[in-house]
């Protein structure tokens, strides 16, 4: 018999079907803004509104529906955790309008006179963001049928169980209701969390029936016994849907959750592995090739003066450089403007850099700040030691470390490291072998995910932080 949800509820969509519905919802407001301003921009300048106006300008929807794609996804604007919160949610919209407004100012004054519409994207910027504004107002009114939250049973007991409940509560509980866990009770445990364990494997469905539950999260597909798997195996069979712990996991945080996946290798590696069909490799190398070329101009035109800077504030090299471990573990010496004493390590030998790091230099602690002693590494980009986006290469010292300690951390050898990654723009400045943990979580979720519009979100996001001089 086939589980279906009973028919007085209102369908529970998934995560991932609730953000393509805001995604549509928000492309559909953009178009029609660009069309508001079109008309606008018709009617001050007294032209007439037709198809001969709109065609030549037709371009502006599709860049436009581009530019706020990729400014939504570097501000999380669809993420779980933006969307439980309406005042995040207005506060990231406000944000996504001005950076559209100063980024065409840019290329305004840059584009020379007469090249672009002058008040064209201000009409644009003030119809897109009451529109979109309203949209998500309305939502949940224009989708009500489909506003409840999803019904779901955990299965397992073990730590992973425990992970992935915090981690709902903590960022998904407007989108799951975790009606239980299904799984071995241990002597004395009664709940996980604030979900209570509610049988064991073979009382699954009936339960998955009494609680219209849609979707099983599994903990660990290794550990479940004989009559847990036939329950889980039954509930796949009356269409229920079955989601791995690490997946969601995944999916909630950003991050690959690498202590729970076992020896699960299919959970780290890319999904989809490599193909010479595949033209994202020559894509890549070739945006690292002219995003390169564009960043050693600035390098050029700032290096007297930082050279100077550094000179004065303390004896010692302008340059710095430290063996790096590269793509399938080779040894590359990577290049940096001096931030630190000459003689930084001389007592302790390779440690990590620390939050207020005493030996960082008063000229040092702006470039680190503003990223600027990174630049020397476009060379490194140039010479194909190095990508514009990836993990963030590791000194050999604390590689040969932390693989003894970190599963899967040779993982991010498989492609070339970046000057800026996802564990950069997702995570604060790293000094533990903790944080590594947690950095490693963050860049196997980049190498799965590989793609251009990922990049773009990552360079976008990394030109916020130099902006506010997050750096350490």
């Amino acid at each position: 018999m086939i589980f279906s949800p009973s028919p007085d509820r209102r369908l529970q969509l998934r995560l991932s079907e609730r953000r393509w519905l805001l995604i549509a919802g928000d492309v559909l407001a953009v178009l029609i803004a660009v069309l508001i301003a079109l008309f606008t921009w018709s009617v001050v300048g007294r032209y007439r509104f037709d198809l001969e106006f709109i065609w030549p300008r037709s371009f502006w929807f599709v860049v436009l529906v581009g530019l706020w794609l990729l400014l939504a996804s570097a501000n999380d604007f669809y993420d779980v955790r933006v969307l439980s919160n309406r005042a995040v949610t207005f506060q990231r919209l406000v944000v996504i309008t001005l950076q559209l407004l100063v980024l065409y100012l840019i290329v305004f004054f840059l584009a020379g006179p007469l090249r672009l519409p002058r008040l064209f994207i201000l009409y644009y910027g003030v119809a897109s963001f009451v529109l979109i504004a309203l949209f998500r107002l309305l939502n949940p009114a224009l989708a009500r049928w489909a506003s409840a939250r999803r019904r779901v049973l955990i299965v397992g007991t073990d730590e992973a169980t425990a992970v992935i409940v915090s981690t709902i509560a903590r960022y998904a509980g407007h989108v799951y209701d975790v009606r239980g866990i299904i799984g071995e009770i241990r002597e004395g445990q009664t709940a996980i969390g604030d979900v209570p364990i509610r049988g064991t494997g073979k009382m699954l469905l009936r339960l998955a029936r009494q609680e219209d539950v849609t979707e099983l999260i599994v903990t660990s597909t290794h550990e479940l016994d004989g009559e847990t798997f036939q329950g889980v195996m039954d509930a796949y069979e009356a269409g229920l849907t079955i989601v791995p712990m690490p997946l969601l996991y995944e999916r909630l945080t950003g991050q690959v959750p690498v202590e729970y996946v076992m020896k699960n290798w299919s959970v780290v590696l890319p999904i989809e592995g490599g193909s010479i069909f595949n033209l994202y490799a020559l894509f890549k190398r070739v945006l690292d090739v002219l995003l390169a070329l564009v960043g050693f101009a600035v390098f050029l035109l700032l290096l007297p003066l930082l050279a100077l800077l550094i000179k004065l504030d303390s004896p010692g090299s302008v340059f710095y450089s430290q063996e790096r471990v590269g793509l399938n573990g080779r040894i590359f010496r990577i290049y940096k403007f001096r931030s630190m004493r000459a003689d930084a390590e001389a007592q302790t030998g390779a440690v990590f850099s620390q939050e207020g790091d005493p030996r960082v230099t008063r000229v040092g602690r702006v470039m680190r700040k503003t990223r600027l002693d990174e630049l020397p590494q476009l060379i490194n980009v140039l010479r194909g030691d190095m990508s514009i986006v990836g993990p963030r290469p590791e000194r050999p010292e604390h590689v040969r470390r932390l693989v003894e300690k970190i599963p899967f951390y040779r993982t991010r050898h498989v492609i070339r490291p970046g000057l800026t990654g996802w564990a950069q723009v997702r995570y604060n400045y790293g000094s533990t072998d903790e944080d590594a943990l947690v950095k490693l979580q963050y860049d196997l979720y980049y190498i799965r995910h590989q793609s251009l519009a990922l990049d773009l979100n990552i360079i976008v996001r990394t030109i916020g932080k130099i902006i506010k001089m997050s750096g350490v």
